[in-house]
């Protein structure tokens, strides 16, 4: 299938998704668009603070589309592009953004409360530590996974003779990308270091507060 309609059905399969199912949620769950959020109702300008609706968007949107290059491109390779289209539609539309709406929605009727906290107000502290320790075991399979990549990425590559032996020296050429890799990489930290500087000297985090 062309590259460019494949985009443009799968981006009319999650409006639909949004503008239809994302309704029929909110009107079966009484979302009411006039409630204040907890950002508003307990502002404190340090754990409850409004933004505005690009902003929250922007951060969930991050936060659900992060391990998609890596994983569609994998499951892409191995199984076909028709597995990876029907993973982020239907699950995309079925299981991630229900589980997401769910989950913010959930918090948002109990004070802005985590998972975690929500779970041992229902079920209890057992309940609590299982999750817990369920989030622990994953994110130490995901940081595993991501560092393997990125050495992997960073990695030289060596060069071989006619023969296909290693010379011990390195074929810079071919690790080029690797270097420009791991200089991207460099310099994503210090621009970090230098927004995290001027958000705090220009008192930026304030300013999305005037948006809403």
């Amino acid at each position: 299938m062309n590259g460019v309609l494949l985009m443009v059905v799968a981006a009319a399969v999650l409006a639909c998704g949004y503008l239809g199912y994302g309704r029929w949620l909110a009107n079966k769950w009484g979302v009411d668009k006039e409630a204040l959020t907890p950002a508003k109702r307990m502002k404190d300008g340090k754990s409850f603070s409004p933004v505005s609706a690009f902003t929250a968007f922007s951060h969930q949107f991050s936060s659900i589309c992060g391990a998609g290059p890596v994983t569609g491109t994998i499951v892409a390779m191995a199984f076909g592009w028709l597995p990876v289209v029907l993973w982020v539609l239907v699950g995309g539309i079925f299981f991630g953004a229900v589980h997401d709406f769910g989950a913010l929605y959930a918090s948002m009727k109990n004070n802005g409360k985590s998972l975690a906290q929500l779970i041992e107000k229902y079920i209890g502290k057992t309940g609590r530590r299982l999750f817990l320790l369920f989030c622990w075991l994953f994110c130490i399979i995901v940081i595993a996974a991501f560092t393997d990549m990125v050495c992997k990425t960073f990695m030289f590559t060596p060069a071989v003779d006619a023969s296909g032996a290693a010379t011990g020296a390195i074929d810079f050429t071919k690790s080029y990308a690797a270097g420009c890799a791991g200089t991207i990489s460099i310099l994503f930290t210090f621009v970090a270091i230098a927004f995290g500087w001027a958000q705090k000297k220009f008192n930026l985090t304030g300013a999305a507060e005037f948006i809403t």
